[in-house]
């Protein structure tokens, strides 16, 4: 079973297929299937990888790679009322609108000062599962996927053995900065060399050890209600320097960093019974669909140490025992209203 490219878009409910040129997803089936999947493995394909990245990042911080902004926000049909600047000729080069801002208020934070609550990291596709070893089975197939191993360190699998994953992927499409889901303050920061594999749901379910071979940063958060919580960005990426600091605080909602070009994935990790995740991500992974999210969204709730969720809205259950607040509608009640329309 594969985890299929197909996902469902939030809050409308609807299927749609990733966009992805059709060069590339071709390129991806040949490399990433049970014949051929020695190759990716061997020193002169990860050196090519390496390369070739780095190539391009390059490419991409010239004045000349301008030009391919306005194809690409046509291709890939990128909504520029969302960002800031909204004018592409206001970029100097394709790195710094494939970085670029959110417009204020273009993604507000989920009860931006509920501490019971946690928010989706990224604008992305994304699946969620209660326990690390449900997404090996559903999700990552690699040999070696573990917390152990994504971390290097042995006793930090241990602390997050049994605990709830959730894994953010982005497409070149996607704004291309990522937010911290709760708040805290920072305990450990860690950078991890190694390559730059494609994040694509086809190199995921391959037997290569995508994200453990690839070059990744993490933090781990103390937090008041959600435990020990830690975060994984694997690719080009920047973990801003404030954040690499033992005690910072973070708030939630915060901008930890930003990836640059090249396959951008973020997993997040909590100790075991501390996060109840929103039940409709839970059905949706369960399905092998991702579920299209933005910075901001819902993404679960705090168990304390009763073992009693506090809900989605705060409520002290793990369904709301009130009505949404104002102008907030139910998963539920979104994708009935799409249904009906």
């Amino acid at each position: 079973m594969e985890l299929v490219d197909r996902f469902e878009v939030y809050p409308t409910g609807k299927y749609e297929r990733e966009k992805e040129p059709l060069l590339k997803r071709l390129k991806l089936i040949l490399l990433f299937n049970p014949l051929t999947e020695w190759i990716d493995t061997t020193h002169l394909m990860r050196l090519h990888l390496h390369d070739s990245t780095l190539d391009e990042g390059k490419k991409e911080g010239t004045p000349e790679s301008k030009r391919r902004i306005a194809k690409f926000v046509r291709d890939y049909e990128i909504n520029m009322d969302d960002f800031e600047p909204s004018d592409i000729n206001k970029f100097r080069n394709f790195e710094d609108f494939f970085v670029r801002n959110h417009k204020p208020g273009s993604r507000p934070i989920n009860r931006p000062d509920d501490a019971y609550t946690a928010v989706c990291a990224a604008d992305s596709r994304m699946v969620a599962y209660e326990t690390v070893a449900e997404s090996k089975r559903l999700w990552i197939k690699g040999r070696d996927s573990s917390i152990a191993s994504l971390t290097m360190d042995t006793a930090i699998g241990k602390q997050f053995a049994g605990g709830a994953v959730a894994s953010f992927r982005l497409s070149p499409q996607d704004y291309h900065r990522y937010h911290s889901p709760v708040a805290g303050r920072i305990k450990l920061f860690r950078g991890i060399p190694g390559d730059y594999y494609d994040v694509d749901p086809v190199a995921l379910n391959s037997d290569v050890d995508i994200l453990t071979r690839n070059k990744r940063q993490f933090v781990i958060i103390e937090t008041e209600n959600f435990g020990t919580f830690s975060s994984w960005r694997s690719a080009r990426l920047v973990i801003h320097d404030k954040y690499r600091e033992q005690g910072a605080a973070v708030k939630k909602g915060d901008e930890l960093g930003i990836f640059q070009f090249g396959g951008s994935s973020i997993i997040v990790a909590f100790c075991e019974g501390r996060i109840e995740f929103d039940k409709d991500l839970l059905e949706m992974s369960k399905r092998r669909v991702q579920v299209a999210v933005e910075v901001g969204m819902s993404l679960g709730s705090a168990v304390p140490s009763s073992g009693r969720s506090f809900g989605r809205y705060g409520s002290g259950d793990s369904t709301p025992s009130a009505p949404p607040p104002p102008g907030e509608l139910s998963y539920a009640d979104v994708v009935q209203k799409a249904k009906d329309e």
